[in-house]
C-alpha cells in the first residue's frame, strides 16, 4: 500500500437515501484520499427521471455548506442506465474516470457507491483502461453464501444490471462490499444528534436528512440508519480493516440474481466483514476536528 494519499474518485447517487452524504463528506475530510472527482449517479427511474440531477444537486449543496478551501471537481454521470451490455452511456463522469486512469501517478481507486454504470461506460469507451492501474470498489450486489439479504433485488444492482456484468466481465480489479456487509453499518439518532448535529449548517444537515427519509417509510418506525455506503471510503484508506475472500466474479440475470459461473473465471475480491467501530470513530472524529478547525478561538 503506498504510503502517500490514494488517488479517489467518487461515483455517488447521492439523493437516493441518506447514506452517500455521510462517506463523501468522510472521503472529503480524510487525509489520506486524494478526490480526483465526485461523478453524481443516477439511482434509476421509480422516483422520477431526473435522478442523476437530484444527486448532483445534493453534492453541490454538500460542497456549498463544507465550504472547503479547495475546489472539487464534479462531472455529471450517465443519466440512465446502459441500454445494452455492449452500448456505453457517455458523459463527463465517464471521461473524469478514463483520464485518470490513464495517468501514471499510482492506484486509482474508483468507489462506487450506486449503479456501476459509469465505470461500464468507461471500460467501453476506453478498453485499455482494464489494464491499468486502477481499482473498482463497489458496494452492491446480493450477498453470498446463503446469508438472507434484507430484500431483494439489491437496490444498486438493479439499476444497471447491464453495467455490473460489463464490470465483472472485464478484467479491472473489483472490491465488492455486497449487501450482507454494508447494511451492518448501524447509527442510530441519539447518537448522530450527540456526535454530528451539533456540528454546524452540514451537521445539522446530515442527521436531519436521515431523519425525514426515515419519515417517508411510515410502515416502518425506526430511530437508525445503516450507513452503508461508508464502507466504500473505509476500504479504501484501511484494507486491512476488512476481511475479504476470492470468489469467481459473478453475473447476473435481469432480475438481479446471481447465476452460476464457468469453470476458470476471473476473480474478485469479497468483503465478508468491515471493521465498524475503527470505520464510525474514524469518521465522527474527522467530522468533529473539521467543524472545530473552521470555529473562532475561544
Amino acid at each position: 500500500m503506498p504510503s502517500g494519499p490514494r488517488r479517489l474518485i467518487l461515483d455517488t447517487d447521492a439523493k437516493n437515501e441518506a447514506d452517500d452524504q455521510f462517506a463523501i463528506v468522510h472521503a472529503l475530510l480524510s487525509p489520506t484520499l486524494d478526490i480526483r472527482g465526485i461523478v453524481p449517479a443516477h439511482f434509476g427511474t421509480r422516483r422520477n427521471e431526473n435522478s442523476m440531477q437530484e444527486s448532483r444537486d445534493e453534492v453541490d449543496l454538500l460542497l456549498r455548506m463544507l465550504d472547503l478551501p479547495h475546489p472539487v471537481r464534479v462531472e455529471n454521470g450517465a443519466a440512465t442506465a446502459l441500454p445494452d451490455p455492449a452500448t456505453p452511456v457517455t458523459s463527463p463522469g465517464s471521461r473524469l474516470i478514463i483520464d485518470e486512469a490513464l495517468k501514471d501517478e499510482g492506484t486509482l481507486y474508483v468507489a462506487f457507491l450506486g449503479p456501476l454504470t459509469d465505470m461500464a461506460a468507461a471500460l467501453l469507451e476506453e478498453p485499455s483502461i482494464q489494464d491499468r492501474d486502477v481499482v473498482v470498489v463497489w458496494i452492491g450486489g446480493p450477498s453470498y453464501d446463503g446469508i438472507l439479504p434484507g430484500y431483494s433485488p439489491e437496490f444498486n444492482l438493479s439499476n444497471d444490471v447491464h453495467a455490473a456484468n460489463v464490470v465483472m466481465d472485464s478484467r479491472v480489479p473489483v472490491w465488492q462490499i455486497p449487501m450482507s456487509v454494508y447494511t451492518m453499518i448501524g447509527v442510530g439518532y441519539e447518537e448522530l444528534r450527540h456526535r454530528v448535529e451539533p456540528l454546524g449548517e452540514w451537521g445539522s444537515y446530515l442527521v436531519q436528512q436521515v431523519i425525514d427519509y426515515n419519515a417517508r417509510e411510515p410502515d416502518e418506525m425506526m430511530d437508525f440508519r445503516s450507513l452503508g455506503d461508508s464502507p466504500a471510503i473505509g476500504v479504501v484508506m484501511n484494507p486491512l480493516g476488512a476481511q475479504w475472500r476470492e470468489r469467481p466474479a459473478p453475473r447476473f440475470t435481469a432480475g438481479g440474481e446471481m447465476e452460476l459461473v464457468e469453470a476458470g473465471r476471473r476473480v474478485i475480491r469479497v468483503c465478508d466483514a468491515v471493521d465498524t467501530r475503527w470505520l464510525l470513530e474514524d469518521m465522527f472524529h474527522k467530522f468533529r476536528r473539521f467543524h472545530e478547525s473552521r470555529s473562532p478561538s475561544r
